[in-house]
Order: C-alpha cells, then sequence, then structure tokens
C-alpha cells in the first residue's frame, strides 16, 4: 500500500477473536494501527510485548488490530493461534485471515507488518519485519498528535 491510501474494507476473515470490528468503526474517531502477524513468525512474538504497550499506553485513543496471517498450512489451526495469543497477550481484535483475503487488499507480504491509519483512514506509515519499534511508536506519536 502507498502512504496516503484508504484503509482497505476489514472483509473476508475466516473468524474473528477478541471482538469484531469495521472499517466504519475504526475510521473518524481515531487513528488506527493493524499489525500483521504469524503463530510461525519469531520475531512476531518477540516485538508483541510492544504493541501490547503501544496499545495499554494510547487506550482510548489508539484503535489496534491485530491480523493473523499464516505463513504455512500448519498456521491455519484456530487453536493453536488462539494459544498464542493467549500466551502472548493479544486482547485486540484479531482478524485471522487464513484465506488471505485481507493480506491481499493490504498487499502485504510480510510478518510482523505494521500499518498506521490517521483517524480518516489514510496510510500515513508502513514498516515490516525488524525496522525497529521506535520509528513505529514516533509515527503513532504523530497521528496522535503526541510527538512530532
Amino acid at each position: 500500500m502507498k502512504l496516503r491510501t484508504p484503509m482497505p474494507e476489514l472483509e473476508g476473515a475466516t473468524t474473528w477473536l477478541n471482538g469484531w470490528r469495521s472499517k466504519a468503526d475504526l475510521v473518524g474517531e481515531r487513528p488506527t494501527l493493524v499489525h500483521f502477524w504469524s503463530v510461525s513468525c519469531q520475531l512476531c512474538k518477540q516485538t508483541m510485548a510492544d504493541i501490547n504497550a503501544l496499545r495499554d499506553r494510547y487506550k482510548g485513543k489508539l484503535n489496534v488490530i491485530a491480523v493473523h496471517m499464516p505463513l504455512t498450512g500448519k498456521d491455519t489451526d484456530l487453536e493453536q493461534i488462539k494459544k498464542i495469543a493467549e500466551e502472548h497477550d493479544i486482547s485486540q481484535p484479531i482478524f485471522v485471515d487464513n484465506e488471505m483475503k485481507l493480506t491481499d487488499a493490504f498487499k502485504n507480504k510480510y510478518v510482523p507488518a505494521y500499518y498506521v491509519f490517521d483517524k480518516d483512514g489514510q496510510l500515513r506509515h508502513f514498516q515490516a519485519g525488524d525496522s525497529g519499534m521506535r520509528m513505529l511508536e514516533k509515527r503513532v506519536g504523530r497521528v496522535l498528535g503526541v510527538t512530532r
């Protein structure tokens, strides 16, 4: 996705865990962080505490949505997804994308991957892999108006 591209509709989930959200629920009031992860991705698990810290620090100011993107056929096991989500305190809504519909809508190829949308639903920042949480925190702060 290119910067300033509108957020895609959140459609095609195999299932939702921890609640369901639509694009209409997210756009208008506050910025949104969408993060892609997978149960077989070790880096995803290592960075999850940082994502949870952002979620908790900006509760009520930032929407956070997790998207589980399978890397292998084994990654589509819903019980395994639930287990890893619980182990890593992923309490935000999780879009389980076993059919890769949202992954394709985002044109995403990576886990972990982070998309920061402003309150109007426009993409303001994208990063993937181990690009460091400091940059992500800065960009989230910028769309929230708490840093420059």
